[in-house]
């Protein structure tokens, strides 16, 4: 089994809680707090960004909800399974300021996956679909500045959508953190929201433009797609 809360400690050690304000969330608060949206957290298509995630402590919970709801609803079928396990996975994203936080937040939730998924499948394991995962949380679980929306290289933070497409296919369109949270123009026009839309209802609402959009591939090889 692997264990959610690895941190027996809030903390590492008093010099990074000094240089870097790092201080982890207990188990009890993050399903306190995720239990405020309880719906969501059990909605695989929904999205959640911890934008100071630490080694992944809220990341693995949300993960571990969605994936029950996988597991209930699609175990029967291993190939439905791996498809809404990506999907799930997908919609999870993180940022976090120190390098040894964001691969271990990477590695657990890769690890919890694949304990997860060889509980119900055991030695039929496909391979193509790990490889999936991990190309995805690679590019869901990021380092960067959470406040300058900036990258290690001083880039702006960079998050990819991936939207399920005709069942099996998944559509990567690449979105600048900088263009998801910055709301207002100073003349007050909207920045965030460059594209008006009006839904089915009529209602109108904006979305924000991607800076790359990729044709749809398998969800299967997602790792191979883009190199």
């Amino acid at each position: 089994m692997i264990s959610l809360q690895n941190n027996n400690s809030l903390t590492k050690s008093k010099s990074r809680v000094r240089d870097h304000g790092e201080v982890f969330t207990p188990d009890f608060i993050v399903d306190d707090m995720l239990d405020l949206v309880k719906h969501e957290t059990e909605n695989i298509g929904s999205r959640f960004l911890e934008p100071a995630c630490g080694d992944g402590n809220f990341l693995i919970k949300v993960l571990e909800r969605k994936l029950n709801v996988v597991k209930r609803v699609y175990k029967k079928s291993q190939f439905d399974y791996e498809r809404n396990a990506l999907v799930a996975i997908s919609n999870i994203y993180g940022v976090e300021l120190l390098d040894d936080n964001v691969q271990r937040a990477q590695e657990r939730l890769y690890d919890f996956l694949l304990d997860e998924y060889q509980k119900l499948y055991k030695k039929k394991t496909n391979n193509e679909f790990l490889q999936s995962v991990r190309y995805v949380l690679k590019r869901n679980i990021l380092q960067g500045d959470a406040l300058s929306l900036k990258d290690k290289n001083d880039s702006p933070i960079t998050f990819s959508q991936w939207s399920p497409v005709n069942g099996v296919k998944i559509k990567r369109r690449d979105f600048q953190f900088v263009d998801l949270t910055e709301l207002h123009k100073k003349d007050g026009t909207r920045s965030l929201f460059a594209v008006k839309e009006v839904s089915d209802t009529g209602e109108v609402f904006y979305s924000p433009k991607p800076i790359k959009e990729y044709p749809p591939v398998s969800f299967l090889k997602l790792h191979t797609a883009y190199e």
